[in-house]
């Protein structure tokens, strides 16, 4: 026993233990339900008492004493396992999947390797069962998306597949994790429908005349700057790599909420394609737009952005093989000219493994579920923000 108990009720185990070595049920059985009448806390004498209800084949009982075990401690992992086998035996398939997988739950806290031979083989058993179960689903579920998914279309088919590998645990779930202004009540999608955007279809037709302008700044190779340059006394671990590195770079053309002149300059029909969009404006802060770069064999880590106020739109200009963008639980191909839509406040990453550079235009808009009066209202937030950051401290 793990702890101290009353002498006699410890004399009455060992008695129980020793009548069941003899084989002797029934008087084992009637002296372990006096013992818990007075002591219904003890679960090895319930544990004793569900082997002697076993041995008299009484299916009811054992599991009656198995219910006083895990009344006692619904985390002992022996006893849910037991469970778990005396429900099979009786038949009782649906609830021995349960005991099983509330097992398999324990157990994922626990030091199996210190359990013993037989718990780790009948914990072997109950996840052979909850997996069998976990297939069995996923095969009905994935025929039902096949038979009937042709009943949705677009975001809706999308969100019930999301939905179903949610539930089968083959998708982890991503919320927006801002670093800086969270917005309540915004949804957040990895991916954005382009029905959300009428004016996708014009950026794109403008591909190909965005892509001459960025090929000829970087012939000219100035204007190009390391995209991350964090202080080197600043605690972001995840940018050690990247900080201050050209293989990740931006050629800016909007930051901090300003033209950058000596850039946009070079690039008028790019900044003419970006001007009748719906970007934010905040102070010192946005519009952002820029040319990203990723050169070969690099990674950009996950992270996430500041505020889910606003979105980010990536417009592919030069994408090699072997290059790919996840947003949360979905990775996508870059296609050059098929504009992509996002949140960036949901984990998110990127990368070129591939032998040459990958360009991409990337540019924020307003999240579009924010009307007129939040967008400005949310403007003068951030300029009440940053004017008392600027405040004098009160004396």
């Amino acid at each position: 026993m793990s702890e101290s108990i009353p002498a006699a009720w410890a004399a009455s185990l060992q008695a129980a233990r020793d009548a069941l070595r003899q084989r002797r049920f029934e008087p084992a059985r009637d002296a372990l339900q006096r013992l818990l009448g007075e002591a219904p806390a003890l679960v090895e004498g319930w544990m004793l008492l569900a082997m002697a209800q076993r041995a008299l084949g009484d299916g009811d009982g054992e599991l009656q004493a198995l219910h006083g075990a895990l009344s006692a401690n619904p985390y002992d992992l022996f006893a849910l396992l037991v469970k778990g086998d005396c429900l099979e035996r009786l038949g009782r398939t649906d609830d021995a999947l349960r005991a099983h997988r509330a097992a398999c739950q324990v157990a994922a806290q626990t030091d199996v390797e210190a359990l013993g031979t037989e718990v780790q083989r009948m914990l072997r058993h109950a996840d052979a069962m909850v997996r069998q179960s976990q297939r069995s689903l996923a095969q009905s579920l994935d025929a039902l998306v096949a038979q009937e998914g042709d009943a949705l279309r677009g975001a809706a088919r999308d969100r019930f597949v999301q939905a179903v590998d949610l539930l089968l645990g083959r998708r982890q779930r991503f919320d927006s994790q801002p670093m800086g202004l969270y917005y309540p009540q915004l949804p957040a999608i990895e991916f954005f429908p382009r029905e959300r955007f009428p004016w996708l279809a014009a950026l794109e037709a403008q591909t190909e005349t965005i892509r001459g302008e960025f090929l000829r700044v970087l012939a000219e190779d100035s204007g190009f700057e390391p995209y991350m340059q964090y202080g080197s006394d600043q605690p972001l671990a995840q940018w050690a790599e990247l900080n201050r590195n050209p293989r990740w770079s931006a050629f800016h053309l909007l930051k901090d909420g300003l033209p950058v002149a000596a850039n946009a300059s070079r690039c008028p029909q790019t900044m003419a394609a970006l001007a009748p969009l719906p970007q934010p404006q905040q102070h010192a802060r946005t519009p952002v737009a820029l040319f990203s770069c990723l050169k070969p064999k690099t990674r950009i880590p996950p992270h996430v952005g500041v505020s889910n106020v606003r979105l980010l739109v990536h417009l592919p200009l030069i994408v090699p093989a072997d290059c790919s963008f996840r947003v949360g639980g979905q990775t996508r191909l870059w296609q050059p000219g098929q504009a992509l839509v996002f949140d960036d406040t949901i984990e998110h990453e990127a990368w070129n493994m591939s032998d040459e550079l990958r360009v991409v235009l990337i540019f924020d808009i307003w999240h579009p579920d924010l009307d007129d009066s939040e967008r400005r209202l949310i403007s003068a937030l951030v300029r009440a923000q940053d004017a008392a950051a600027r405040a004098p401290e009160l004396a």
